[in-house]
C-alpha cells in the first residue's frame, strides 16, 4: 500500500514537471541556444521552470527584503548554454529576474566577471499576464 502511494506521488511530480515544461513550450533539448529565441523562451518562464531546465546556475545572488527576507531579485550565470551567430558558444549568460521572472538576459564573452561587455536584451512582458 504504501509503495503504491509513493509510486503515485512520484508519478505525480514527473507529471507536473514534464506539463510545465510543455505548457511553457520548451524542453531541456528544445530550448533554442541562439540569441534571440533563447531570449523569447525564457520570458515565458519561472524560476522554477528555469531550474527545472537548466538546471541550478553557476552563480547565483539574490536581492532580499530586510524585513522578511523575501527573495525579490536575482542575478543567475549558466555557462556554455547559447552561441552567436557565428555559431561559438558564450562563456556566460546572466539572467537577470525580478521577483519570478526573466528581465533581463546578458550573453557574455568572460566568465561573468565583467557584464559591461555583453550583448544585453530586456525580456518583454507578455501583455496576457499584465
Amino acid at each position: 500500500m504504501r509503495a503504491q502511494a509513493w509510486l503515485n506521488g512520484v508519478m505525480a511530480v514527473a507529471l507536473l514537471s514534464l506539463s510545465s515544461a510543455v505548457l511553457a513550450g520548451a524542453t531541456p533539448s528544445k530550448l533554442p541556444e541562439d540569441e534571440q529565441g533563447f531570449v523569447k523562451a525564457v520570458g515565458k518562464l519561472n524560476r522554477s521552470q528555469l531550474v527545472a531546465l537548466l538546471g541550478e546556475p553557476a552563480h547565483a545572488e539574490d536581492v532580499k527584503l530586510k524585513d522578511s527576507g523575501r527573495v525579490v531579485a536575482s542575478i543567475w550565470h549558466y555557462h556554455n548554454i547559447n552561441k552567436d551567430a557565428e555559431g561559438a558558444y558564450y562563456p556566460t549568460t546572466e539572467l537577470d529576474l525580478i521577483d519570478d521572472q526573466v528581465s533581463v538576459v546578458v550573453f557574455l564573452n568572460n566568465d561573468g566577471s565583467d557584464a559591461s561587455t555583453g550583448q544585453s536584451y530586456e525580456v518583454q512582458p507578455n501583455p496576457a499576464d499584465l
